[in-house]
């Protein structure tokens, strides 16, 4: 067996994006593992490191050759192998390809059965790890992927990296592997930190890394994370504050730095007069300073800056600072203060130059939809006459601030923004929450719109933008959905299903009403089927991510049940009682998959009392005792009940295929009972197919 050394492979670089740095990290690993794997090389765990000018992996106990082969393997028997003039046979052939060597090279040899087989054997000499890690890392700095991002060529170099590339140090224990990328060979040095640490350093073997670049004041992405960490920790105490930490901008940070330094600004006590907002994004996106809340949340003067200068410079950095987020906030005040002199209503005029989709309109089209769907769904939902005016007030205003000065600044503050400038104006609470909370829920896991106004306009927005594009022709695919209309759709299911608890169907058939309205031209009922279609199959996706099995979900969803709140409660309900009583459901989905197959709906449900025996009369009684008992317990939303009443159903069918010959020679005898199972399935349809939960044998 070949002795083990470590193996350091770093690049270095200019300053790297945080994006692609955590990108490159995440691919790194892999190749070097894939890379080692496919040399033959044996080798421990690897480690990624990276700051923003370094990119590198430490490998432990790595061979320093490859294992010598010698490898024998049997094939078939001789008289098999070769035909009577001694030519390989297609199994040779196929024996001899599958080990990688010739036919002609196979060896004929008795085994210890006594019978004479054929034989590949191979003998792969070690090969010295260098020349093959060599390849390796050169190929690795070629194979890094970028995407979103343009690489960069330097000099007069045509080799490309997402920053140019300054050194590059490998080793494998104390030794240099030679590796050459662009105009940049490998060596046993690296480099620090600008300031702090700046030149060559000397890594004498991997194991000493870590060590080397901490005394040149570099640390690894855990490092700093942890040092940024309790830097903060350590502010919250002293100020009494929480710091607010968004993960995307934490880590960005986390990447900005190699040798972090957590320090307090101040900004003027004027812009706390400024929606918070706003600051908070102009610090946040801009800066990446971190603003910080008092213990009734409020924002407060401090916010939170990571430098990567020398510490003995922090007063010069926390003033430089402090001057910058003075002008970035300076403009946030006169971007808020100018649109107050500008009503919302004069802001909403504006919509019509703003483009929404170009088959679609402009925005105040959009926004004129959205307030008559809101109005649909008010009625729909049976709100009472003051919110249902605060909506359609919301609805009207919603999109009023696209236009204006704050948020054409700070695009992430639309509907914030509005809500503001609505409370400004002397609108009511409910309208500037409204038109406030109407984007939301934005992403997995965001939250709901707080009031009923907001949860009206939100599911009217979304409804309005699935329904226009469907109704243009333009829905998502399994690879493209730019309008986001699978969101779009999540969003208004959870909203219809937890707070206000009506149906969607009705609501797209306004929403293409209004469409139509408008001008655009398509088919009214086939667009509908597909936009119910494709709410349908996010609400499908919703209930198997809650549990539910694939099964009940393909039964409740053949059924007529497709309010949200009322799908989903019934999903749950099927669900339990199959796991309450398994053999009851199972028969009873056998039997209704029977009835189901043998119903013919042409027949009718008109039922001929002198025709049936007793056993169809009685299940023709509890057909109608079902129908009357899921109709009550529907409407009273009892779901329970709408289960009892379908598992009573299986005594009566079992004894009515048990007793009775459907199939009858007799036509109006057959008729008659067909008619009969078509008032059964009738009865079922407009919970679920309860078929679906047959298991397939």
């Amino acid at each position: 067996m070949a002795s083990t050394k470590d193996f350091l492979f770093e690049i270095g670089t200019e300053e790297m994006p945080s994006a692609p740095l955590n990108n490159a990290v995440s691919q790194l690993g892999k190749l070097v593992e894939a890379g080692l794997k496919d040399a033959g090389l044996a080798h421990g765990p690897v480690e990624v490191i990276s700051s923003p000018r370094r990119l590198a992996a430490l490998v432990s106990d790595v061979a320093t050759a490859t294992e010598e082969v010698n490898d024998v393997k049997r094939g078939p028997a001789a008289n098999i192998a070769f035909d009577a003039d001694g030519n390989p046979t297609k199994a040779a052939q196929g024996f001899a390809r599958k080990c990688g060597v010739d036919a002609a090279s196979l060896v004929r040899r008795v085994d210890t059965d006594g019978r004479e087989y054929v034989f590949a054997e191979q003998h792969i000499p070690s090969t010295d790890a260098m020349p093959l890690l060599s390849s390796l890392c050169e190929s690795i700095i070629g194979n890094l992927q970028w995407p979103n991002y343009r690489s960069q060529r330097w000099g007069s170099e045509h080799a490309t990296f997402v920053r140019p590339v300054r050194w590059i140090c490998c080793l494998l224990g104390s030794d240099v592997v030679s590796v050459t990328y662009a105009d940049v060979t490998s060596g046993n040095t690296t480099r620090g930190h600008r300031v702090l640490g700046a030149g060559e350093h000397v890594v004498d073997e991997p194991a000493h890394y870590l060590q080397v670049l901490e005394a040149a004041h570099v640390l690894d992405a855990k490092r700093r994370e942890q040092v940024i960490r309790e830097g903060i920790a350590k502010v919250e105490a002293e100020l009494g504050v929480s710091v607010d930490t968004p993960k995307k901008v934490f880590d960005e940070v986390v990447n900005l730095c190699e040798w972090p330094t957590v320090l307090v600004g101040h900004f003027d006590e004027e812009f706390l007069a400024v929606p918070h907002e706003i600051i908070c994004e102009s610090m946040l996106s801009n800066q990446r300073y971190f603003p910080t809340y008092d213990k009734d949340g409020k924002l407060t003067r401090a916010f939170v800056v990571v430098s990567n200068a020398d510490p003995a410079a922090s007063a010069t950095v926390v003033d430089g600072n402090e001057r910058v987020v003075r002008a970035r906030l300076d403009d946030a005040k006169f971007f808020y203060e100018e649109d107050l002199k500008v009503s919302l209503d004069t802001f909403r005029e504006r919509l019509v130059s703003v483009g929404f989709q170009q088959k679609l309109g402009n925005v105040l089209q959009k926004s004129e939809r959205i307030e008559s769907l809101a109005l649909a769904i008010t009625h729909e939902a049976r709100i009472g006459a003051k919110l249902a005016a605060a909506s359609a007030r919301a609805a009207h205003l919603c999109k009023a601030d696209l236009v204006s000065s704050a948020v054409v600044e700070f695009t992430n503050q639309q509907g914030v923004m509005g809500g503001y400038y609505a409370l400004a104006a002397g609108e009511g609470e409910d309208v500037a929450e409204g038109i406030r909370d109407h984007y939301r829920p934005r992403f997995a896991g965001d939250e709901l719109p707080e009031g009923t106004c907001g949860c009206v306009v939100a599911v009217a927005d979304k409804l309005d933008t699935i329904a226009g594009m469907f109704a243009i022709g333009e829905p998502p695919t399994g690879s493209k959905d730019p309008y986001a209309l699978r969101r779009a759709a999540i969003g208004a299911v959870t909203i219809l299903r937890d707070r206000l608890h009506v149906g969607y169907e009705p609501l797209v058939a306004e929403a293409l009403g209004s469409l139509a309205d408008q001008g655009i031209e398509f088919d009214a009922e086939k667009v509908a089927a597909d936009v119910n279609a494709f709410i349908l199959g996010r609400m499908q996706q919703m209930a198997r991510e809650d549990g539910i099995s694939a099964d009940t979900v393909a039964a409740v969803s053949a059924g007529s049940v497709t309010a949200p709140d009322d799908f989903f409660a019934l999903a749950h309900a099927l669900e339990d009682a199959r796991a309450n009583d398994p053999e009851t459901f199972e028969n009873l989905a056998i039997a209704y998959a029977r009835a189901a197959h043998l119903a013919d709906a042409t027949l009718g449900c008109e039922l001929d009392d002198a025709l049936m025996g007793d056993a169809e009369r009685t299940l023709a009684h509890a057909v109608e005792a079902a129908r009357g008992d899921i109709a009550s317990s529907l409407e009273d939303k009892d779901l329970a009940a709408v289960i009892a009443a379908l598992a009573a159903l299986r005594e009566p069918i079992d004894a009515f295929f048990a007793d009775v010959m459907v199939m009858d020679e007799d036509e109006a005898l057959r008729a008659n009972r067909l008619r009969l199972l078509n008032n059964l399935v009738e009865v079922f349809s407009g919970v679920a197919n309860i078929g679906e939960l047959a298991r397939k044998k």
